[in-house]
């Protein structure tokens, strides 16, 4: 559904058309364009414009490609479809041309439907048909005349008319130089033709002397043109004979009509590839124009438009000799922000966007491409309905509000979640506060029943309402209040201010009056803009702070299952290394029980002499010394093992060398550790760091039980200062302030504040400054006025 029905008047549609209409080369495609609508299925809109984007690639990359000129042809074949009806000469040449232009059209698409699936899918069942061109080419010549050999007939009474106006030919010149002779026609005059007829010309005077039948005299009436009596017999004999030529082409016609008559199905099927063709090329010529392309098509009702322009402007400023720059428009709608509420100064492009909008998405679900980035998002909608401009009516007796109102009632009788919605101006017409009420009401109803859209407004009342509705969301076109001139560019999540003081103050208007107006207005009034700038920069700033609470949630929790698992594993390898570690304690006992047993055997078989135990106690000693030697080359290896690992991995507990600082290693960049030194991060030089044990590192952080702290953003704001000193810390002790300075100035608006870290050698400066570009909160630093402190002080601006 459309509504309303001068909906393509509102949103600019019709320029489309036309320029639509002037790109088609023949009447069946001008047809097709006329016959253009807007489509709700999803596998229509996605073949339509698939075939025009396959078709713009045609026209980008196949240089050796031209749509052929072909005649719109169906009317003939509607007249030759009657029993006896006979097509003319010039329409067989026509349909000539027209069929070499199918025929070397499915020549081009042949082989190509891996390129082009959409297009070689069109060319399916059409035939060019050789038989007829072969026929049409026996029967008229390459200048479009039907051959003199069409027909044996046909070639018979050309050879008589030839054979007889040779005849007449030389009669005549025999006639004409005897009355030159005679001086009834004067030197130099040649034979003429007058209604088909030879004659010569003879003076006025004269003209009795020559018997023959007078056709015509000059405008001055001093010359007569004469058929001679002679050849009025050879020229009746012509004119039959031609009588009868033009009898055997309508013969040799019908016939022509009738080997056609039973392929006229086939013909029409061929024609309307030819009108489809042409209406493709047309959309591709079009895309071309625009820049524009095939989107990322969704079935679902999704809204992610990237870059997109008014294809109507762009065509416009194309044309125009001077350059005009075209702000290009981000809008991205989601189920949670279905309707973007736009509010900003006037001229300021308001409902430029919105058309825009209404535009781009209708002329997507005509088939055509849109001009936007490629990896923008458009969905689908079963209803478009627009209220912009004045529709007040005498004949109908509707005022400007009244009809707003009237499509108010046909927006809430047919809205539905596949529905989109274009306001301008909403609430307006009306006293203010009426107004703004109803559409406030009017608003909360298309918003409870899902619709999705673009409303333009100025009332304030609708921005507070946005700011806390589900499902709406506020947008603003920007506003460049130093210079007073709008920027045209759409940014969501913030309502827009109107500037009506500013514009006013700019055009001229006297300081007095302004300032009569605020005070009758209240300065809660004209303070209104401000304080909902306020709640939406707090609420984008604690919307932020949630989500990145969310990812580090995530994050620890990814963490904790690695690290889960990374224990399970090690637990199984510390297991296996102590079954491996017993097997060979087993091992080495086993040994020195069999070194005693031998060394008591032999004492015993030697009765104990003295030698014989001095050598067997060596023995054993050497054994004895051998097992340790083992047991301690194992350890030292182990100890030189940990002490030359460098390779860190996450979760390693570490220590800085020279320091009884330690913390858990939490991620491993290159030649750089980050530490985690209880709620602080630091990057320290894998050099620095040696490797501790669980225990160690449990010495020196024993659990503690977390304390909840509560913060009154009141307290903070008296209590904050733009500024922090952290001259003579550690990067360590410096960052959390630095962290903490930033986190209250962007809850609590400041626009900038100044970290005093000192000159010195710079490394304090730098690694506050490392810290300043990873922070979300930052938008830019730099050094303080020379005069202030230069480098010994950033300045740092906070994001809006």
């Amino acid at each position: 559904m459309i509504y309303p029905d001068n909906f393509e008047e509102k949103i600019d549609f019709t320029h489309i058309r036309e320029t639509l209409k002037l790109l088609c080369i023949s009447p069946l495609g001008i047809q097709r364009v006329d016959d253009l609508s807007f489509l709700t299925s999803f596998e229509d809109i996605d073949l339509l414009t698939g075939q025009t984007d396959e078709f713009r690639r045609v026209c980008l990359m196949e240089s050796d490609f031209a749509l052929p000129f072909y005649h719109d042809l169906t009317r003939m074949f509607h007249h030759i479809a009657i029993p006896g009806a006979f097509p003319a000469v010039e329409d067989i040449a026509a349909l000539s041309v027209s069929l070499e232009g199918v025929r070397n059209t499915l020549a081009f698409f042949r082989g190509k439907d891996a390129q082009y699936p959409k297009l070689c899918r069109l060319t399916e069942d059409v035939d060019c048909f050789p038989d007829v061109l072969k026929a049409i080419e026996r029967l008229i010549d390459h200048n479009g005349a039907i051959r003199d050999n069409a027909s044996p007939t046909l070639a018979d009474i050309r050879n008589e008319i030839t054979a007889k106006q040779a005849s007449v030919s030389r009669t005549m010149q025999r006639i004409l130089k005897q009355a030159q002779i005679d001086g009834l026609a004067e030197e130099g005059t040649s034979v003429a033709i007058r209604d088909g007829r030879a004659v010569i010309p003879v003076n006025a005077s004269l003209k009795r002397k020559i018997n023959g039948i007078i056709h015509d005299e000059s405008a001055t009436g001093r010359t007569s043109y004469i058929e001679p009596a002679e050849v009025v017999t050879l020229n009746n004999a012509i004119r039959e004979l031609l009588f009868a030529e033009q009898r055997e082409i309508v013969r040799i016609l019908t016939a022509f009509a009738d080997l056609l008559r039973p392929h006229l199905d086939g013909l029409f099927h061929a024609f309307n590839f030819l009108g489809n063709m042409d209406f493709i090329c047309a959309k591709a010529k079009l895309a071309l124009k625009q820049n524009a392309v095939k989107p990322i098509f969704s079935p679902q009702q999704s809204f992610d438009w990237i870059r997109a322009v008014n294809p109507v402007m762009y065509l416009i400023f194309s044309k125009e000799s001077r350059e005009k720059e075209i702000v290009p428009l981000d809008i991205s709608l989601t189920q949670k922000h279905r309707i973007l509420l736009i509010s900003g100064p006037n001229a300021g492009g308001k409902s430029v966007c919105l058309k825009t909008v209404g535009l781009i998405q209708y002329m997507f679900q005509c088939g055509l491409l849109i001009p936007m980035s490629e990896n923008s998002e458009i969905g689908l909608f079963n209803a478009i309905c627009i209220d912009i401009g004045d529709e007040q009516s005498i004949d109908n007796d509707l005022s400007t509000y009244s009809s707003h109102l009237l499509n108010m009632k046909q927006f809430i009788r047919h809205a539905t979640p596949c529905t989109m919605i274009l306001i301008d101006e909403f609430g307006s017409g009306t006293e203010p506060v009426i107004g703004g009420a109803i559409a406030e009401a009017v608003l909360s109803d298309l918003n409870a029943k899902g619709v999705w859209g673009v409303v333009t407004t100025h009332y304030s009342n609708l921005k507070y309402y946005a700011s806390s509705a589900e499902g709406i969301v506020n947008g603003a076109m920007l506003y460049d209040a130093q210079r007073m001139q709008p920027l045209f560019r759409l940014e969501t999540g913030k309502p827009g201010s109107s500037f009506a003081f500013e514009i006013a103050r700019k055009i001229g208007l006297p300081e007095n009056i302004l300032a009569e107006a605020a005070e009758k207005a209240g300065r809660p009034h004209v303070d209104s803009d401000k304080h909902l700038r306020e709640i939406e920069r707090d609420k984008r700033y604690w919307e932020r702070k949630r989500d990145e609470i969310r990812k580090h949630e995530k994050l620890l929790g990814e963490l904790s299952e690695k690290q889960l698992t990374e224990w399970k594993q090690i637990e199984h390898e510390r297991k296996s290394i102590i079954e491996q570690a017993r097997i060979e304690a087993l091992q080495i006992v086993a040994g020195a029980n069999r070194a005693i047993e031998n060394t008591i055997r032999t004492i015993k078989e030697s009765q104990a002499e003295k030698e014989t135990v001095r050598t067997v106690r060596k023995e054993l000693e050497h054994f004895k010394e051998r097992v340790n030697q083992i047991t301690n080359d194992e350890e030292e290896v182990e100890k030189q093992n940990d002490a030359n690992d460098k390779t860190f991995r996450k979760g390693d507990m570490v220590q800085v060398k020279g320091q009884d600082a330690a913390g858990e290693v939490m991620a491993v960049g290159g030649k750089t550790v980050t530490v985690a030194f209880g709620q602080l991060l630091s990057n320290i030089s894998a050099e620095r760091l040696v490797k501790i044990s669980k225990n160690e590192y449990g010495k020196q952080h024993p659990y503690r039980t977390p304390t909840v702290q509560t913060y009154s953003v009141g307290e903070r704001r008296l209590k904050f200062r733009p500024f922090v000193d952290v001259r003579g810390m550690r990067a360590d002790e410096a960052i959390p302030m630095v962290e903490a300075l930033l986190d209250d100035a962007s809850m609590l608006g400041a626009g900038e504040v100044r970290i005093l870290h000192g000159k010195g050698v710079g490394i304090l400066r730098q690694v506050i400054r490392d810290y300043l570009k990873s922070s979300s909160a930052v938008a830019s630093f730099d050094d303080e006025d020379i005069r202030q402190g230069g480098t010994g002080i950033t300045v740092v601006k906070i994001v809006a």
